[in-house]
């Protein structure tokens, strides 16, 4: 098996789809964060950027939370990209990349869906979280998202209980060279970026509700542990908005720092 420390930039490029070529690969054994990385470097990133690290040490989540993993346990990147128009155009991001790795995964034989807004589950658990983070680019020339992915593969049992949580991991995937197995995220992945671009959420909302988890269970939203609303999920519209119907009524929740779990749990 491909451990982290065998990753490299010329192998993963060498497996990766015409549509990566332009994509510039960084790999290095540890660092914090590879989304802090690039982001302390949009202002001179020359173009679309994936920086992957064999451990992070201050690996984030969403809304500042930790991201815990471990050596070659987790495959953990970022990817570096500009886009086109304004940063209120980049509403549904999040969604539109997990659409490109459940895909791969799937593609892969890896069966999965998606939880709203930004996470990839296996047999009901975490499997990948997506963190998507945004710096305006110089002399207003559109948009940088730094987008994060973090993917379990193995799940040791020492690591599950430092996470507190059941989640999810592929083990059958940690067997795949690692080089070839990332190639294939970022291929997927910029064709999506690419699309998104030009086109925005609408075009990838059918293949998000394809893969929804919860569509039509019982729902709850949460905001700091607080509850917010509660109904039957039904599917994200152009925009990625949430649906819920509640007595009748069709919602649209917005993705801010809200969290959704199943009523009851």
């Amino acid at each position: 098996m491909t451990k982290h420390s065998d990753l490299n930039s010329a192998a993963i490029a060498a497996h990766c789809a015409t549509g990566a070529a332009h994509v510039a690969i960084e790999v290095v054994d540890e660092t914090g964060s590879t989304n802090a990385d690039l982001l302390a470097r949009c202002a001179t990133l020359a173009g679309p950027t994936l920086r992957i690290a064999g451990q992070q040490t201050a690996g984030r989540g969403r809304a500042g939370r930790p991201w815990v993993s471990q050596p070659d346990a987790s495959l953990m990147f970022s990817l570096a990209w500009r886009f086109k128009g304004p940063l209120h155009q980049l509403v549904g991001l999040p969604l539109a990349v997990g659409v490109a790795l459940a895909e791969s995964m799937t593609a892969l034989g890896v069966p999965v869906q998606l939880k709203w807004p930004n996470d990839m589950l296996k047999d009901g658990h975490k499997l990948a979280g997506i963190l998507v983070e945004t710096q305006q680019a110089p002399e207003g020339n559109g948009v940088w998202a730094v987008i994060g992915c973090g993917i379990n593969l193995l799940m040791p049992d020492a690591l599950e209980r430092q996470i507190g949580r059941s989640v999810s991991a592929v083990p059958w995937l940690a067997q795949m060279e690692r080089n070839t197995l990332v190639a294939t995220l970022l291929s997927r992945l910029a064709g999506v970026l690419t699309e998104f671009d030009d086109t925005g959420f609408a075009p990838f909302a059918e293949r998000w509700n394809a893969l929804h988890a919860w569509q039509g269970q019982h729902v709850k939203i949460l905001d700091d542990g607080q509850l917010l609303q509660q109904g039957v999920a039904a599917g994200v519209d152009h925009l990625g908005r949430l649906l819920l119907r509640s007595d009748g009524v069709l919602q649209e929740i917005m993705s801010g720092d809200v969290s959704l779990r199943l009523t009851g749990e």
